[in-house]
């Protein structure tokens, strides 16, 4: 299956630079680009890709107000976010807008690649290890949000919220198995159950929700 990329970044060389990069990969196509937020919602009506390539900083529309706007239409079209890791105090707002992963543009280019591929294949980025010491990192980092209290779980077992504590903790089905001693059918079972009980997207809002929950304080 080939990969319809959309990129958006407000610097040309970047753009270029992955578009270039991607022509090697028969399986990833570039199907347009984007210098702005607007540019990029546009883009995603007119190309329908499966995958955007989103930076957070960009003039006018930014990244975020673009995920957002992108995430809560119709199309399948899923945002993987594009930083400076180190400097941008914006990636929660990113992922709480629907994004489902991000790498960081220093990032070997395979780590890159992969995570676009893992993302289009309807995971997002706490799956794969590639990026489990990113969201790590980002979420034990002072939250760019007010502090609420937590609200609530409301409708989900015992086993569930065991289930959501790892997620949160950044666990693969697959961990969740071993921790809990089950089969990766019965995890897969329970976290297909938490997304539609807790009106999730995916994994990247089940851990969203789970530190918000407080669940989980820090990570490991």
């Amino acid at each position: 299956m080939t990969v319809r990329v959309l990129l958006a970044d407000d610097q040309p060389l970047v753009r270029s630079g992955l578009r270039v990069i991607m022509a090697d990969y028969p399986d990833l196509e570039v199907v347009g680009e984007a210098a702005t937020g607007a540019e990029a919602v546009h883009l995603v009506r007119d190309t329908s890709p499966d995958v955007v390539v989103m930076d957070i900083r960009m003039p006018g529309m930014d990244g975020i107000e673009a995920t957002r706007l992108i995430t809560a239409g119709p199309a399948t079209t899923r945002v993987l976010v594009l930083t400076t890791f180190d400097e941008d105090d914006h990636v929660y707002g990113a992922l709480r807008a629907g994004a489902s992963g991000f790498v960081v543009k220093d990032m070997a280019l395979d780590d890159i690649l992969a995570a676009i591929r893992v993302v289009a294949a309807g995971d997002a980025l706490i799956a794969p290890g590639v990026t489990r010491r990113l969201i790590a990192d980002f979420i034990g980092r002072p939250a760019p949000v007010p502090e609420r209290s937590p609200r609530p779980i409301e409708g989900i077992t015992v086993r569930e919220r065991e289930v959501l504590t790892l997620i949160g903790r950044g666990k693969s089905n697959t961990e969740i198995a071993e921790d809990l001693y089950i089969t990766v059918a019965t995890a897969k079972s329970h976290v297909s159950r938490l997304l539609t009980k807790l009106g999730a997207r995916d994994r990247v809002q089940l851990v969203i929700t789970a530190y918000e929950m407080k669940l989980v304080t820090q990570p490991r």
